[in-house]
Order: structure tokens, then C-alpha cells, then sequence
């Protein structure tokens, strides 16, 4: 073997079809992409959801309900939670990302009144139900609300 025999691989390398050069080529004048219409035009294709003239699916399909887009949506946490806690600590929102309670704060912390509370412990949230509110106050800890 030597240095000018080397060939590549049979079929590994293809010519690029250089379309639009002349009649001879098989792909002249117009280019591979028929007569007229919309996919034969520069830049033209069709759009997303488009099913050529037909009432696309999203306008066929009933629509209901409402969607409120200022929604507030709470990372919850329930009592029986806070009871890992050591007596005397101020929960906060921060403290309960950090031990890994509550992955991602959304638009704040809500405690809900789930299970029993046993330690007294001073909560920091956004926002509380009214049996945690009880709960947290009868174990002798108090309430924060941010």
C-alpha cells in the first residue's frame, strides 16, 4: 500500500447535489421544487400547526375553564414535618430549603395543620392554615408571617 492508492471507502463519501445549474444537471430551472406554490418559494414553508386550509386541532378542540395567570402557588409543609426540628428553633423559609423540606420556595411557604406538632417552635412562612396557626400556638411556640 502506499501513500498515493489510498481511497476512501466505497459509498462513505457523496458529491453535493449542486442544484439550479442548468438543464443538464437534471436539476435546473427549478430546482427540485415543482412549479409554484408556497414550499417552491425562498424562505416558504408551512407553519407550525397549519393543516393546509383545514381548521387547525387547537381551534377544533372545545376549550373551558379559566387559567389565572397571577395564580400564587405555596411550597406546603405540614406540622408532623417540623417535628425533626430541635425545641426552641426559628423555622424559616430558608432553613427548610436548606435541610431539603421544601425544594423550590414557588411564591412563598404555607404550613398546613397535618399531623401533631411537639416541639415549640417558632415559625417563619408566608402564609399559615388555621389548625397549624392553633397547633403551633398550643405547643407553645409562636407565629411569624412574612
Amino acid at each position: 500500500m502506499k501513500l498515493h492508492t489510498l481511497q476512501p471507502n466505497e459509498g462513505s463519501r457523496q458529491e453535493r447535489n449542486r442544484v439550479g445549474r442548468g438543464q443538464g444537471s437534471g436539476n435546473g430551472k427549478t430546482a427540485g421544487r415543482g412549479q409554484k406554490g408556497l414550499k417552491q418559494r425562498s424562505g416558504g414553508s408551512v407553519r407550525l400547526g397549519f393543516e393546509g386550509g383545514q381548521t387547525p386541532l387547537f381551534r377544533r378542540i372545545p376549550k373551558r375553564g379559566f387559567k389565572n395567570i397571577n395564580r400564587k402557588e405555596y411550597a406546603v409543609v405540614n406540622l408532623e414535618t417540623l417535628n425533626g426540628f430541635e425545641d426552641g428553633t426559628t423555622v424559616t423559609p430558608a432553613l427548610l430549603k436548606e435541610v431539603g423540606v421544601v425544594k423550590r420556595e414557588l411564591s412563598g411557604v404555607k404550613i398546613l395543620g397535618n399531623g401533631q406538632l411537639e416541639r415549640k417552635l417558632t415559625v417563619q412562612a408566608h402564609k399559615f392554615s388555621k389548625s397549624a396557626e392553633e397547633a403551633i400556638t398550643a405547643a407553645g411556640g409562636a407565629i411569624e408571617v412574612i
